[in-house]
């Protein structure tokens, strides 16, 4: 069988510090990232799900209704989106070429875009995930309950997403989301990733 592999992190445990800690990071990508990819590698074998890439796993699992493996997949494959578009403090860039323009497009600034991700993260009730997404070439943001992504939905394309999971972020920041959000939104963002991840989308 073709097992699903762990995505390898794109930078060392420690280079998101302080805002992330590198404990964090290691019980996040070392623990439930790499449980995620671990069952859903068990609860795939032997099934016509086993040799599929990671996201035609998710949406056939979605549209199978099949909840464990779909939580187990869009799980892992939700974590390895989190992971790229976050980047060490000052090494991720600014939003560049059509990118930039639809962000002046649809939120007015990169301010305001940042504000309206950091409140979809602080609202979203319980464990989840805060996105910006484009569709047919407009932004907008979004937030999922649990494993929900936007992958499943045509026509969308995610281009960063901010996990608010309590696993992300309690050992750092205990209850408070939203210095979290603030933090890693302000300090953290892999800007190149996301101009790239639009631009691949029109």
């Amino acid at each position: 069988m073709s097992e699903i592999t762990l995505e390898k992190l794109p930078y060392a445990e420690n280079a998101l510090e302080p805002v992330i800690s590198s404990r964090t990071v290691s019980f996040h990508y070392g623990k439930h990232h790499a449980g995620y990819v671990s069952t859903l590698n068990k609860l795939i074998d032997g099934t016509p799900y086993a040799g599929l890439r990671l996201d035609e796993i998710v949406r056939r699992a979605a549209a199978d209704g099949a909840s464990a493996i779909f939580n187990n997949a869009a799980q892992a494959w939700n974590h390895a989106f989190y992971w790229k578009s976050l980047a060490p403090a000052g090494a991720g860039g600014e939003p560049t070429g059509a990118f930039a323009a639809a962000v002046q497009r649809d939120f007015g600034s990169k301010e305001a875009l940042v504000k309206a991700l950091a409140e979809a993260a602080v609202k979203r009730f319980g464990s989840g995930w805060a996105w910006l997404v484009a569709e047919k070439g407009r932004l907008s943001v979004l937030s999922t309950a649990n494993a929900e992504t936007p992958i499943t939905r045509p026509g969308v394309t995610p281009l960063l997403t901010l996990d608010v999971w309590e696993h992300a972020y309690y050992l750092d920041w205990q209850n408070r989301r939203a210095d979290y959000a603030d933090a890693v939104l302000g300090q953290l963002v892999n800007w190149s990733f996301a101009s790239a991840a639009y631009a691949g989308s029109v």
